[in-house]
Parts: structure tokens; sequence; C-alpha cells
């Protein structure tokens, strides 16, 4: 009998479809050994792309205190089949998981679909998605998943190449970029080879065993660690949430204090981030132990 795989996300841009398409290739070529089942996350009133700046901003506040909308009903199909492993598609949004992905998982459907199942994550990100897997681990926890694998992958370039491109593609629809800028989001061909990972997930999938997986996943360069990001991203985190707090509880001013937030943002960026990786560079002999601790924690699961 054929074992179920729910392969669910949400893309804007079609990036993550792809990503999680091409992930999946190798086990929704095996018709006899899996029945493999695509679900699209649909917001009832979706988000415009491209993005104009104004609401891109302004969504930072619900998307980083993971304020739900109203989702569409997902298919009958995905609603009455239980599954034996779900492939998780996500992307991050101010540090958070999207608002669709966060509206997903605290919907009604969740619970029906995807409690008791054993599940593989995979993003398709900028660069900062640490803190973002630790924040849907709260919910799979909630729902009794057992995590047995995870793919990251990110727009390998600097942090402030990538910066510029993501938002030129978030505000244009455009992924290619003026020359002499690289493409925006996960290189093409990394994109394209990602079906290597699925022929690796193949054949435990096939036993229902993972035992190993994630480690032969790290090994063909699934995850990347950049410990200097995850400070950043921990920073990050406490400021967005005195920011995320502020705009939504004035209202009144909103308009104000999103600019405000905005003005930060590119302070923090491109003055004092350039401060912090160069004393984080001359003090890593210091840390040496406690930065191997924190990529051997999230290569793993």
């Amino acid at each position: 009998m054929a074992k179920n795989i729910l392969v669910t996300y949400y893309s804007q841009t079609g990036q993550l479809e792809e990503i999680v398409k091409n992930v999946t290739k190798a086990l929704a070529e095996k018709k006899e050994e899996f029945n493999v089942v695509y679900y699209e996350i649909k917001l009832k009133n979706d988000f415009e792309f491209p993005w104009k700046s104004e609401v891109f901003y302004d969504t930072f506040p619900e998307s980083y205190l993971q304020v739900p909308r109203e989702i569409l009903p997902p298919p009958e199909e995905v609603l009455n089949t239980k599954f034996d492993l779900v492939i998780f598609g996500y992307q991050v949004w101010f540090l958070t998981p999207s608002i669709p992905v966060i509206s997903f998982l605290k919907s009604e459907y969740a619970e029906k679909i995807l409690s008791n199942t054993k599940l593989i994550t995979v993003s398709g990100t900028r660069n900062m998605w640490m803190l973002s897997q630790e924040k849907l681990k709260v919910y799979f926890r909630k729902l009794n998943m057992q995590l047995v694998g995870n793919i990251a992958l990110v727009d390998r370039h600097d942090n402030y190449t990538s910066v510029i491109t993501i938002l030129n593609w978030m505000q244009t629809g455009k992924k290619e970029q003026p020359k002499p800028l690289p493409s925006a989001g996960v290189d093409d061909k990394e994109i394209a080879a990602s079906t290597k990972y699925g022929t690796i997930i193949l054949p435990y999938a096939e036993k229902e065993n993972y035992d190993g997986m994630q480690q032969e996943l790290v090994k063909n360069g699934a995850v990347e660690v950049r410990p200097f990001l995850l400070k950043v991203e921990t920073v990050g985190n406490k400021l967005f949430t005195v920011f995320s707090k502020l705009i939504k509880n004035n209202p009144h001013k909103r308009k104000f204090w999103v600019s405000v937030y905005k003005f930060y943002l590119f302070f923090a960026i491109w003055i004092v981030s350039p401060i912090v990786l160069f004393f984080f560079t001359i003090l890593t002999p210091f840390f040496w132990n406690k930065r191997q601790k924190q990529i051997k924690h999230f290569q793993g699961i």
C-alpha cells in the first residue's frame, strides 16, 4: 500500500514552490510507493505581490507577533487523508515564519491534518532562518509532530548584497537584478540541484526509519549555519519584540512608529551590523566552542 506524503507550502514568488517540488521529485516519481499530495496554503485575503513599500513595512508587527489571517479551507483530499510524512515548506518574514504559514498552523485544520505525523522542514530564505525554525518547533510539539529532517536553502551572497537584491525583488517582482548585482534569493542552480535531497530522503521514507538522514542531508549541503547571522537574529528578535508591541499598542500612531522601525532597520543593517561583525570576528577564538555547539545544534533537528 502506498504511503501518503503531504507537501505543504505558501509561495508568493514561486521560489519555494519550485524548491519543494524539486526536493520531492524523487518521491513523486515512485507512484507505486508514495502518494504525494501538494497543498499550497491560501489566504482568504492574500498579500499583493510585488509589495508596495508602505505595505511591506506595515506588515511587520503582525508578522513578528504571529497574528494569523483567515485561510481558505484545504482540499478534501488533504483533510481526509492520514499522512505518513509531511514535507513542510516555509519562508521567513521579519525573522518569523510567514503570516500564511503561521495562519495555517493556528487554524482549525492544522491538528486534523498534521497531528502525530513525522515531518521534514524545507525553507527558502534570504539567510536568517535559525530562530524561525525554533519558533516552528513550538507548534510542532503542540501537534505531537516528530521532526526528522531539515533543509534550509539560503541566498549565499553576503548579507548586504542580499538585502539590496531581496528588497528589489519584493518591490519589483523581478528576481533577476540589474548588473552587476546577482539574482535575488536562492541561486537557480542550487534550486535545480535540490532534487538530490529527495534522492537522499527516498530510502528513509521507504523504510519509515529516518535515523541518520539529517546527517546525510547536512553532508550534502542542506544546512549552512553562520554563527554571525545567529547573533544578528538574536539581537534582532529582542528589538523586534519592542518595536512590534509598540506599533501594535499605539494604533493612532502606527504610521509614525512604522517609519521609525524602518529607519532603525536600515540603520542596524548598514551602520550597526558592520561594527558587530568586526568585533564578532576578532572575538571568534574566545567563543569558538560555543559557536561550534550552535552550528551542531542548528544542523540537527
